[in-house]
């Protein structure tokens, strides 16, 4: 079984709008073998339909340029390929790992918005709520905090779905002999 260490960013305004809808605009993924090992890499802007243009709150949280989302596929196509890099199309066993529900409900709203299957995001774990029981903490804290928590230097820009995924993939291994799936 290949074990998909995803995160994902999706458009955002400050305040939360009523009249928005939140799209994936950014999917970074690790593929880990069994034993921890890195097998592959994925990351992909994603053109959003509904609100092409990005907010600056958006563009400040997450350092995603508005010149990247506009030559961007959108998310059938990205979904396409992502599946495709998991194995999904070769009946690969995968499981994907996320910190927190937020990304499958996103990949199944984003589904739903473009007509396409979602239980593909079936096999799916939260590890924020596993490290959270594993660590027994009682306050929800943040993947930023749980990194630099087990001793590791958190890399990259957080707010980035593939940096975010490559540092959720140092925790995932440090503790894969404890994740229940």
């Amino acid at each position: 079984m290949n074990f998909i260490v995803y995160d994902l960013e999706a458009t955002c305004w400050e305040g939360r709008p009523p009249n928005k809808v939140q799209e994936i605009i950014e999917i970074g993924a690790v593929k880990l073998n069994p034993y921890g090992e890195v097998e592959g890499h994925f990351k992909s802007f994603v053109r959003p339909v509904l609100s092409p243009n990005l907010s600056l709150f958006c563009r400040q949280l997450t350092h995603i340029d508005q010149v990247d989302i506009n030559r961007a596929d959108t998310f059938p196509a990205v979904i396409d390929d992502f599946q495709d890099w998991i194995g999904f199309y070769d009946d690969e066993d995968y499981l994907l790992c996320s910190w927190g529900r937020f990304d499958q409900k996103m990949l199944i709203q984003d589904a739903k918005l473009h007509d396409l299957e979602s239980d593909w995001t079936e096999p799916h774990i939260n590890l924020k709520k596993q490290y959270h029981e594993i660590r027994r903490l009682h306050r929800t804290r943040g993947l930023k905090y749980a990194v630099t928590a087990e001793g590791f230097e958190f890399g990259g820009e957080h707010h980035r779905a593939y940096d975010d995924a490559l540092n959720l993939a140092q925790l995932f291994v440090k503790f894969l002999d404890e994740w229940r799936f």
